[in-house]
């Protein structure tokens, strides 16, 4: 009868072993931004080299990321909207900045280089508001002496589905021209006056490449890879600037991650010389209630291995890793308010 419950015990702890294994080793899931989308996909290679664990992310804009965790559907969403305290509080969740990068106006004329036409927010309003309908009406001349524009009309290229691309880029120019937040204002799904739509970053920048004097904006990891021609953008101390690493971590220094609730810091239209206007941070979104502990302490250890180990393929890319003073507050925060289904935390 002893040896019946010993053998009965040896199977119960190899079953529960068994089914830990199986647990950490599933692939997890996530969904949401686009704009972060070309650097989780590279640290999920990488990651299942070293691991074997892989990364299921939908690339399906913010709007839909937000919503499936919301619905409990993927171990994280992504979002590059933060949600506000009190929005984070109601739904249970907890969110924490991933990676920061940069929106870029992108253009598909003839002759024109990448970084080498000058647009301002007051232009680009104009643009999107059906008001500057030519690239070389007199708006776009006067800011580019020297360089030809044809008579060529422009079609806007905008996000046709919930975006933190469209949020950023919203923001942006609705902190920089009155006219636009007035009229369109600033969230992850506005009313554009004008152009066509595309699905994610990748649809913008398909459309902006098939169409002749299209103009659009994506993150500029998306027009590097397609060999898209970006623009210069007049920043908050009235200097033009190119985007690159450089802009987005000048742009980036000015962040307060500790003192603003919920880690919501948004960076456009910051001050400094060096600032690209439309930076911004995507942030990963967890339930601080952790139904299977075991997959949410997964989703932590991916994250904090991309932070230790990701930095180098996220400048290659021409994202700005987080700092390391935001990382330790970011652990600080796991290990606060991540609890599994019986209240231990899970970090």
């Amino acid at each position: 009868m002893r040896s019946k419950q010993i053998l009965k015990g040896v199977a119960t702890a190899a079953t529960g072993i068994l089914m830990a294994m199986s647990a950490h080793a599933a692939d997890l899931t996530g969904a949401g931004a686009t704009f972060p989308y070309p650097i989780y996909s590279k640290w999920a290679e990488a990651y299942k080299a070293a691991t074997g664990i892989g990364l299921n992310y939908q690339s399906i804009g913010s709007g839909g990321g937000i919503k499936q965790i919301k619905a409990k559907t993927v171990d994280f969403g992504a979002s590059d909207m933060p949600l506000k305290a009190d929005e984070l509080e109601k739904e249970g969740l907890m969110q924490f900045p991933a990676i920061m990068g940069g929106v870029v106006p992108v253009v598909n004329i003839d002759g024109i280089a990448p970084g080498q036409l000058k647009l301002t927010s007051d232009v680009i309003t104009g643009i999107h508001l059906g008001k500057i309908t030519k690239w070389n009406a007199a708006e776009i001349t006067a800011l580019n002496p020297g360089v030809t524009l044809p008579n060529l009309a422009i079609t806007v290229v905008h996000r046709a589905d919930g975006s933190g691309t469209t949020f950023l880029w919203t923001d942006f120019l609705s902190k920089t021209n009155a006219e636009f937040k007035a009229t369109v204002g600033s969230g992850t799904a506005v009313k554009w006056p004008t152009g066509v739509g595309g699905k994610g970053n990748e649809g913008v920048a398909a459309n902006v490449q098939r169409i002749k004097g299209a103009f659009g904006y994506i993150e500029y990891a998306y027009a590097k890879k397609n060999k898209i021609a970006h623009t210069q953008l007049k920043n908050h101390d009235g200097v033009f600037v190119q985007p690159d690493d450089e802009t987005f971590k000048a742009a980036a220094a000015n962040g307060d991650w500790a003192k603003t609730p919920g880690m919501a810091v948004v960076l456009t239209d910051q001050p400094g010389k060096n600032s690209w206007p439309a930076t911004g941070a995507s942030f990963i979104l967890m339930h601080k209630t952790q139904a299977e502990g075991l997959t949410g302490r997964a989703v932590l250890k991916f994250f904090n291995w991309a932070y230790k180990n990701g930095a180098t393929m996220a400048s290659d890319l021409d994202y700005v890793p987080m700092p390391e003073p935001v990382v330790k507050l970011v652990n600080e925060a796991w290990k606060a308010k991540l609890k599994d289904a019986e209240g231990k935390a899970i970090w």
